[in-house]
Formats: structure tokens, sequence, C-alpha cells
């Protein structure tokens, strides 16, 4: 770990939880169209771009919707979800996140926000902590989501390091694929913790610093 000199993190699950807020913006989509979704449905959603989310809905409903309507249900989702983010305040960011983006900053690491949200800028000004990181790679700078690893290839080119020099931490299996296929090592939390091939696991995001070298 010697090598290390920087950090990616997903946002959703892994600085702040948004789960319950998704949940509810997807819900108020599927009840709309008929559709039974629970939250293990949503689960199905971490680390999923918008577009893919809503195929995913539509599946569990077997409904056909038209490309103008997907848009439509797209950008209706994002309305009901950036309502309930007003919700969040600095307070939703645990001690435990505060004091290990302190410890890795105070090592020297750089640090960016890999995530496929295009509210990631949103929830970071919501959460107080846009000013932590040096860079921010979200749905706004990619084409193609996670497991593709274009989003963590993209915030470690902002960073000017390569993949074998960063680490990513995440809590979806699908971002453990796209943090290895793009040749990155990999913290997983919560179900991403599970996944056969994470690179190590943690119960809270401060273990990460036990596998860190002293800089």
């Amino acid at each position: 770990m010697s090598a290390l000199r920087g950090v990616i993190f997903d946002l959703d699950g892994v600085l702040v939880h948004t789960d319950e807020l998704h949940y509810q913006a997807w819900s108020a989509i599927a009840e709309r169209l008929g559709i039974a979704f629970t939250r293990r449905d949503n689960d199905r959603l971490r680390g999923v771009s918008r577009a893919d989310s809503l195929e995913i809905v539509l599946s569990l409903g077997m409904t056909e919707v038209s490309a103008v309507e997907k848009e439509v249900l797209a950008d209706e989702k994002n309305a009901i979800y950036r309502q309930l983010l007003d919700r969040l305040t600095p307070r939703d960011v645990a001690p435990d996140v505060l004091a290990t983006l302190d410890e890795l900053q105070g090592r020297g690491l750089r640090l960016a926000i890999g995530s496929s949200s295009r509210n990631a800028k949103v929830i970071l000004d919501r959460i107080g902590l846009r000013d932590r990181f040096d860079a921010i790679s979200d749905g706004e700078n990619i084409t193609r989501s996670k497991p593709d690893p274009e989003v963590f290839l993209r915030a470690a080119q902002f960073l000017a390091l390569t993949p074998g020099r960063c680490a990513v931490v995440e809590d979806a299996r699908a971002g453990v694929d796209a943090a290895l296929a793009g040749g990155f090592s990999c913290f997983g939390i919560g179900d991403a913790a599970e996944h056969p091939r994470v690179t190590w696991r943690l119960e809270k995001l401060s273990e990460m610093l036990e596998h860190l070298t002293d800089r």
C-alpha cells in the first residue's frame, strides 16, 4: 500500500446514505405505473445510472414505454429526489466519515468522488463535504455507468494518478466490478464487502486506515 497516492469514494452509501430517498422517489414512479417496488428492488439500483435504473424498474412490471416517456419518467424521478435532498444536512455525515477524511488528507492522500449520480455535487454541497475533495467524477462527465470503470478512470485522470496508485471505496457490487475492471484496488463496505473479489472488506469506513501505511 506504500504506492497509494489517492482514494476515490463512491458517494451514496459510503459517505452519506440516500438509499431511502432514492427508494421514495422510485416508489412514486413505480406506483404511478402500477409496478410493485420494494426496498430489495431498490438495492439493485445501487451504483446504476438513472436511465439504467428506470429500465430495471420497468422490467419489474414488464412495462414498455416509448423513449420520450422514459425521458419524462427519469426527469420526474430526479425532480422528486432533488426535493427530498433538501432534507440533507452536514449532520447526516457520520463522525467516522469525517475522521477518516481528516486522517487521509493528513497523510497527504488526494481524494476524489467517483459517483454515477448527476446529483453528486448537490449532495456534497448539502452535507458540507464538497471542499474536501480534489476532484469529482460523476454522472455529468461519463457516458457509461458502473460496472463500466469509466467514472473511476476519469476520477484518477482528474487526480493525475494511474489506477494502480488509487484505491476505490464502494458499497455496491457493481462498483466493485467497475473498480477491478479499471485496475484499481477496492475497499468494500456494506453489500460490496460480500463481493468475492473485493480487495479489502470493511465494517466501517475508518477500518481502511489500518490498511494504509503512514506517509
